[in-house]
């Protein structure tokens, strides 16, 4: 899952290196850091949430089987790489200060004009722009926007409250991230699976035992897209405020320019205490566990209105919470991806979790409380059969990946040893370090093939809509540009990052998407 919301905008980086690890980092890659130190890895005792020692592994990986790795000495074929490299993005400048500006001020106003598509206007964006396209509407218009009220606000803060002491509270094991530039490796309770059912059956039960009507969230949607830009943009300033004066590690500072600062962040892991990590906190229990309730509040809202639960909606709240659950099964994936590792805290990446995500990502059951259609039998059982056919090649490649890495290219990859090729590179500070690219498996297909899953997908629980209106498939729309456009950024990274190794790669794994692609 990502919640980015347009262009992807490098910040300037402290000194120091980034490892690239999951699902947007580079494709099929095992990183071993100095020849052995594993990246990741469970622990169970209690360790300090930053500055953490990687721990050394006890055997060296095995020698790659594939024959593009090249046979010269370490000393002479490391490739410096630096974490900016490939981006096309330079470190200043006014184009990058406009681009963040264009962002700010066009994405919060977006999210009233798609609720009000969807709520007031049945989903079709035609009738939305000829509204608006006679002037004597203007008025109206606005005066007909949610404004705020207590009842919005009071959800939004018992969610946040309740999601902030299921984050803390709920046992789960430790889990060590990867290194950050400053050789930082936080610390995270990995407790998203028990907190996501914990959450489903919290909500069950208030809805039965008491007065919490969730239709009431539907009618309040507009009012709490409202309270949580403001809270988002209010804690944007504090994060920006924070890791320029009191920030939680060395990973931390200014790029010069606050307006930039505000956008893209000023602290890639920022704390409150020792233990609240507040980008888990608004990416993973804000973001995507709202994610999984909000599609229940707007069933509850059609069944309010009709008296049943049409199948469509049926099927696309249910494939939306399997995504989301496999998302938590996969949760510690998700901390070496680049959304934690290499996105500081700011509105790029913690407006985008708390109010990008509830609005856009949503919005095909947003739609459908209005539309309760009913598939024929086969019809919905073709949908949610490859739904949940594609959530689960896209969890399956993400596994494939988590396992090579953390057994250090020792396990077997679909029955058989994986081929992979043995990449060294030097980092910023000159520090020779290893990767090991994976040519086997899903990462064999293509090199970004575990997009192709995502986006069908996101297609399969939006097709209950049926295709009267574009509007439902924004989110389809959104998430092809974004991974597409993200691919060959992290293709131009990996280029970058390992030079020679990557044209070898390359020519093992020649497609980008899937084959023929």
């Amino acid at each position: 899952m990502r919640s980015d919301i347009s262009l992807h905008f490098s910040g300037k980086l402290q000194d120091g290196e980034l490892e690239r690890h999951g699902r947007y980092g580079c494709p099929g890659t095992g990183v071993q850091e100095g020849g052995g130190e594993a990246t990741e890895r469970m622990v169970t005792t209690r360790r300090q949430s930053m500055g953490m020692a990687a721990a050394k592994a006890k055997a060296s990986p095995k020698k790659a089987t594939a024959k593009a790795t090249p046979k010269k000495k370490a000393s002479s074929k490391t490739v410096s790489w630096s974490d900016t490299a490939g981006t096309g993005v330079q470190e200043g400048g006014f184009f990058r200060s406009l681009g963040a500006l264009l962002l700010l001020l066009s994405t919060p106003p977006f999210t009233l004009a798609l609720w009000s598509i969807f709520v007031q206007h049945g989903g079709s964006a035609t009738s939305f722009a000829l509204h608006l396209s006679d002037r004597k509407n203007w008025k109206p218009f606005l005066d007909s926007l949610p404004t705020l009220s207590w009842e919005a606000t009071y959800y939004i803060a018992a969610f946040g409250a309740f999601q902030a002491a299921l984050q803390l509270l709920v046992p789960g094991k430790e889990f060590v991230g990867p290194a950050s530039p400053k050789g930082n490796r936080p610390v995270y309770k990995a407790n998203g699976v028990e907190s996501y059912l914990i959450t489903l059956v919290a909500f069950f039960a208030c809805w039965k035992y008491t007065s919490f009507e969730p239709a009431r969230v539907y009618d309040q949607f507009g009012e709490m897209l409202n309270a949580l830009n403001i809270f988002g943009n209010v804690l944007c300033l504090f994060l920006t405020v924070k890791g320029c004066y009191f920030p939680s590690s060395t990973d931390s500072g200014s790029t010069g320019s606050f307006l930039f600062d505000y956008f893209w962040g000023t602290e890639l892991y920022p704390r409150i205490g020792k233990h609240f990590d507040i980008k888990q906190w608004t990416n993973c229990r804000m973001g995507l566990m709202g994610w999984s309730v909000l599609p229940l509040c707007f069933m509850a809202k059609q069944l309010e209105q009709t008296g049943t639960i049409a199948n469509s909606m049926l099927i696309c709240v249910i494939l939306m919470n399997v995504y989301v659950f496999k998302f938590f099964l996969w949760e510690t994936g998700y901390f070496c991806t680049m959304d934690i590792a290499h996105d500081r805290a700011g509105f790029y990446i913690c407006w985008g979790c708390l109010v990008w995500v509830p609005s856009v990502y949503t919005s095909p059951a947003l739609h459908l409380v209005h539309h309760p259609t009913e598939l024929s039998t086969p019809v919905a059982a073709a949908i949610a059969g490859l739904g949940l056919l594609m959530i689960y090649i896209n969890w399956a490649a993400d596994e494939q990946r988590k396992i090579f890495r953390a057994t250090g290219g020792k396990a077997k990859v679909w029955g058989r040893e994986p081929k992979y090729i043995k990449a060294t590179y030097k980092t910023a500070k000159g520090q020779t370090k290893t990767s090991l690219l994976l040519l086997s498996g899903w990462w064999g297909i293509a090199r970004h093939f575990h997009y192709v899953p995502e986006i069908l997908s996101s297609f399969f629980w939006t097709a209950p809509a049926l295709f009267d209106h574009v509007m439902p498939y924004f989110y389809v729309i959104f998430l092809t540009i974004l991974l597409f456009d993200r691919a060959f950024r992290d293709d131009a990274r990996c280029a970058a990052k390992y030079g020679k190794y990557w044209d070898a790669y390359k020519k093992q794994v020649p497609y980008l998407f899937f084959p023929g692609f």
